[in-house]
């Protein structure tokens, strides 16, 4: 193992381009991707045109963009001159970009031409120039009349570990946006611990699909692969089915990193929808002994559809249903499930597809701390603090968010209940602001009971809230899948969903405990607002 690695950005990029200069690094999937010897010009040009803009050590330097290969070289070279990369979620509306480029004090703004009408008209005292993403050409400056595409940088840059590398503003969960700083040592460290647990080769490649202001994807989709001379591919479009499909195919990724709707998705609609359809493998997927050799073959044709070189498959940024994993474990696909936050960069917790555990997200990274703060003795839950180099150094120009999440002793309170095992593996229960208390003092887990109600037919996702003090489910139905069953009824479509409801509701409660039962259930008629990682934004539905 080397020693003396020097945790920044900049020394794992000049120990790459050094050791793998002609491997491919960056590119679409219809495309050669750019060398990692050619990415490295196309930086240093970057940096050049930064320099001429008077970008200074510690400027904000905001990034606005879908994925592409010049998101990573807009990123890689605002933190190799020591700037601050402010990266910013396309699905942010441009009230919100406003207040991220004013709070940050952006100095820069690199934006995709997609998003570009999101920041016309829009000026701050801070932010100079803007910069077109797609191809790096000027919109508008105040420093610079053109991008100048021959422009070399020779400026040695000493960027340190305890600099701050970019600050990403969460959307969550719980409302407010709030900017993570995050140094080099934290993302630089979060990238190698990966790297332990699941090795990455220069031969591997990844297909990247989950947004890169996202620190799941920032960290472990672009730093993790660079490190290691492995190289990365990006879609031009949305990833829908008839997008990923071909590129999977053209690309053979052996790496992918997803979110737990993806893969419940292809299982509910693909899946199932295929054993379901004859009366036979419906009977025959009852059987555990039969549905283990069902799953398999299903596997197979999930493997090969995926490109049939898939190694890893991560999975993370929400619960992955019991279900699903269950099938994915019968299937034998080399899935494997991680935890962590924003504000650890992000991964605290996982496994590799040799080491999973059902509905564990494994046990701690090496070499950080984590430890389970005021246990329940009846159940054994409590909340996870952690300690380690990826504890991110506080929120942007809030120190007394920061004082409640972070200890003086270093600890980093997650908001999230578990419980370990003997072996250390962690099992997330829920997040303790979504705890609902019961009338007897219970803990009830609103994620628990919906992992019940989105494998009911038809159910698409739900959400449990408290009104009045009984718990109620929100479901959206796949109301094109119920149409098409039953345009022919005569008593019409309502009375069906009526009948679904009534169903439901049995079925809920005939799988969880007394103290979780729902009193009833409400149809939400479009689908529930998300976060990036697509948990839903339970703020908004709250009573």
């Amino acid at each position: 193992m080397e020693t003396n690695l020097k945790l920044t950005i900049p020394f794992y990029l000049d120990r790459s381009f050094e050791k793998y200069p002609d491997n491919p690094f960056l590119g679409f999937s219809d495309e050669k991707a750019l060398s990692y010897s050619e990415v490295k010009q196309k930086i240093n040009n970057v940096v050049a045109n930064l320099e001429r803009c008077g970008v200074k050590h510690g400027d904000k330097v905001a990034i606005l963009s879908n994925n592409m290969p010049n998101w990573g070289i807009s990123y890689f070279a605002a933190t190799s001159m020591g700037a601050v990369a402010v990266p910013i979620l396309p699905d942010f509306n441009s009230a919100e970009i406003h207040n991220i480029l004013i709070h940050s004090e952006a100095k820069i703004l690199f934006v995709a031409e997609i998003l570009a009408g999101k920041v016309k008209d829009l000026e701050t005292d801070s932010l100079t120039t803007i910069f077109r993403s797609n191809d790096f050409s000027l919109i508008r400056s105040s420093d610079i009349e053109s991008f100048d595409f021959n422009a070399v940088s020779n400026t040695k840059y000493q960027v340190e570990e305890s600099d701050l590398a970019l600050i990403i503003y969460t959307s969550g969960t719980t409302g407010k946006s709030k900017g993570v700083m995050l140094t080099h040592k934290n993302v630089c460290f979060n990238a190698k611990q990966s790297g332990i647990l699941q090795p990455i080769f220069p031969d591997d490649k990844f297909l990247s699909f989950l947004p890169l202001s996202h620190s799941y994807e920032n960290t472990l989709g672009l730093l993790l692969p660079m490190q290691n001379g492995a190289s990365v591919y990006y879609l031009r479009k949305l990833p829908t089915p008839a997008v990923l499909l071909p590129a999977m195919q053209a690309i053979q990724p052996s790496i992918m990193l997803s979110v737990p709707l993806i893969i419940e998705k292809i299982y509910k609609n693909k899946i199932l929808p295929s054993i379901n359809s004859k009366r036979i493998t419906r009977l025959l997927y009852k059987i555990p002994v039969t549905r283990k050799i069902m799953n398999a073959a299903a596997g197979r044709k999930l493997m090969q559809s995926f490109g049939g070189k898939i190694r890893f498959f991560g999975i993370g940024g929400a619960k992955l249903d019991s279900v699903v994993e269950k099938f994915l474990i019968e299937a034998k696909f080399p899935y494997a499930i991680g935890y962590g936050l924003t504000e650890t960069a992000p991964l605290i917790a996982g496994v590799n597809p040799q080491t999973v555990r059902h509905q564990s997200t494994g046990p701690k990274i090496e070499d950080i701390e984590l430890i389970l703060n005021d246990i329940n003795p009846s159940t054994g839950e409590g909340e996870i603090w952690v300690r380690g180099d990826m504890v991110m150094k506080g929120y942007y120009k809030e120190p007394e968010l920061t004082k409640e999440v972070l200890t003086e002793d270093g600890w980093f309170k997650t908001g999230d209940l578990a419980t370990l095992d003997k072996e250390g593996f962690v099992f997330i229960k829920g997040r303790s602001k979504n705890v609902i208390i019961g009338s007897s003092g219970e803990n009830i887990y609103p994620e628990e009971i919906e992992s019940v109600i989105n494998n009911f037919d038809f159910v698409i996702e739900s959400l449990v809230v408290e009104e009045k003090g009984r718990l109620v489910a929100m479901v959206h139905l796949n109301m094109e899948e119920l149409e098409s069953k039953y345009r022919h009824l005569k008593e019409g479509l309502d009375v069906k969903i009526e009948e679904l409801k009534a169903d439901l509701l049995i079925y809920i409660n005939s799988k969880v405990n007394k103290f979780s039962t729902i009193k009833a259930i409400t149809l939400q008629k479009t689908p529930f607002e998300k976060t990036p990682t697509q948990k839903i934004k339970r703020y908004l539905y709250r009573k």
